[in-house]
């Protein structure tokens, strides 16, 4: 299923509505932070654009079920049918909001045979929304409603690899040394494949976990923007397994 015009510009505001409930927190004296049992950071924002963006999906396509990091406790047994569903990360980069450095989003993916067919990454602070899908290719809207096709950057001789603000191993630095990359950009969240998306890097190697909502929406942007995303060995990267977790990928340009 893939969303009609009127659809999709009902999940842009539903993307920017939870951002704006973000913001309500982030511009606030109270994040009130508690620590989830992977012992990662959750917040007051957290919550709150969750209840927001499972309201509107629900509204949206009642029919479509949501898996979500605050509303993930659906046994495999229940989804492993699923041919269409939400993967979402109400807040990606709980860290970067704690820090107060504005590199948070929201996540929104359509999943289709546990594949990204759409992506809506939402950069609260400033503004900037980045969708993608199958049919449309990938765009950006900037903060005054200015939408521009966007595309990854194939012709560069030299590359820019962006990485993780928070997270760093010698693995990652092994595998982009066999790529031409002369610069590196850190960043946190999931900017990282919208900036490979715009053209702005070549090459985002994570080594170590993530969960499928760190990069469903990321990946069907930087996907339908021309690059390519895959296990370190090229084979395919798969969603909807028995555990969320997901191994370490590349996203590069082709």
């Amino acid at each position: 299923m893939i969303l009609g015009n009127k659809q999709l510009d009902a999940l842009l505001l539903i993307a920017k509505e939870a951002g704006a409930g973000i913001l309500e927190v982030y511009n606030s004296d109270n994040f009130d932070i508690t620590v989830k049992d992977d012992k990662s950071p959750l917040t007051l924002a957290d919550r709150i654009s969750h209840d927001i963006i499972l309201k509107g999906l629900t509204k949206l396509t009642p029919q479509i079920p949501v898996i979500s990091e605050e509303g993930k406790d659906i046994a495999y047994e229940t989804r492993k049918n699923w041919e269409c569903y939400w993967c979402v990360d109400p807040l990606d980069g709980t860290k970067e909001f704690i820090k107060r450095n504005g590199e948070f989003t929201v996540n929104i993916a359509l999943m289709q045979n546990n594949c990204p067919v759409l992506g809506v990454i939402y950069v609260p602070v400033t503004g900037e929304l980045y969708y993608g899908g199958a049919e449309i290719g990938s765009w950006k809207e900037t903060a005054a409603g200015e939408k521009k096709q966007i595309y990854a950057d194939k012709s560069a001789a030299e590359w820019i690899s962006v990485g993780s603000r928070s997270h760093a191993s010698a693995e990652e630095t092994e595998l982009l040394a066999q790529y031409p990359v002369s610069a590196t950009i850190s960043v946190g969240s999931s900017i990282k494949f919208c900036l490979i998306a715009e053209g702005k890097a070549h090459i985002y190697y994570r080594h170590g976990p993530t969960m499928e909502w760190d990069t469903a929406a990321g990946q069907a942007i930087a996907v339908y923007s021309g690059a390519v995303m895959t296990k370190p060995d090229g084979q395919l990267f798969e969603y909807n397994k028995p555990s969320l977790l997901n191994g370490s990928f590349l996203v590069k340009v082709k």
